[in-house]
Formats: structure tokens, C-alpha cells, sequence
């Protein structure tokens, strides 16, 4: 993915004004991980102070791409959600355990359905999110409507 524009100096002069982000419909994508971070949870709610990963994703929509951040705390009761991520780009299967391998997963590809929810700060904005990764490795067979 290319990024069109230049570096700016520290002492450029700047014009534009924010743009106006239009999420994309919600629905089911193909999305690739960019990268990963490293981070820290502050903790919040039950959750203590927690290693975290930022985890990017391109989001391949039929008439443009956007990158999704998420975050991946390390916490036991979220595990799950961790699982997911690693089944969701063919890492994992299901029931087995796994050691996560993060660097493995830049360039990996998986199948995501994409939500939409409003700004925390501005309500009235609204941003596009992962609601889930479907697991590559499911032997199940697919959902046909109609068909029992």
C-alpha cells in the first residue's frame, strides 16, 4: 500500500484542515495485518495494568482500503479474543495450544467482519472496528441460508 504526500519539516508550513472519514459499510472483509506493536494497558475496569498488542489491519473494500487498529490485551480472560485472532489467520486450530508467535503474523490474511460504533470522545463520528475474525481452519461446514 502506498501513501501518496512527502515528509514535512519541522518548520513547513501546513494548510489542510481535517478531513471527513466516512467508515465503510459494515460487513464481512478480507483484511491483511500490517504490523504489530508492543504496548502497555493502563488496566481499566476489572482489568490490571496488562502487556498489550496494537495490531493493524488493512481492510480490503471493494473501492478503497483503511487500516483498523486493534488492541490485543494479555490477560487470561481474554484469551479467547487473543485465540480468535490466531485462528482467524490460520495459526491456530481449534482446542490445541498454541505459544503466540507475534512476529508471524505481519503479511498473514484472514477473514473479518467489520462493525461500526461511534467516537468515544464525539459521539456523533463514527469509526470502523473488528467485531470478529472468522478461523481459518474450520472444518465445519459453511452456513447456506435455507439449507438445513
Amino acid at each position: 500500500m502506498s501513501v501518496e504526500g512527502r515528509e514535512l519539516g519541522w518548520d513547513d508550513s501546513i494548510k489542510q484542515d481535517s478531513q471527513n472519514f466516512d467508515p465503510i459499510p459494515e460487513g464481512d472483509y478480507n483484511v491483511t495485518i500490517e504490523k504489530y506493536d508492543r504496548s502497555r494497558s493502563k488496566g481499566e475496569g476489572k482489568l490490571p495494568p496488562c502487556n498489550m498488542a496494537v495490531v493493524y489491519f488493512i481492510v480490503h473494500g471493494s473501492d478503497r482500503e483503511i487500516t483498523i487498529r486493534e488492541n490485543y490485551i494479555l490477560h487470561s480472560s481474554l484469551e479467547w479474543k487473543l485465540s480468535e485472532l490466531f485462528r482467524g489467520v490460520g495459526l491456530k486450530k481449534e482446542g490445541e495450544e498454541l505459544r503466540m508467535d507475534w512476529n508471524a503474523l505481519p503479511g498473514k490474511t484472514a477473514r473479518a467482519k467489520i462493525g461500526v460504533k461511534p467516537g468515544i470522545k464525539d459521539p456523533s463520528k463514527k469509526f470502523n472496528y473488528i467485531e470478529k475474525l472468522y478461523p481459518k481452519d474450520s472444518d465445519k461446514p459453511a452456513f447456506t441460508p435455507g439449507r438445513f
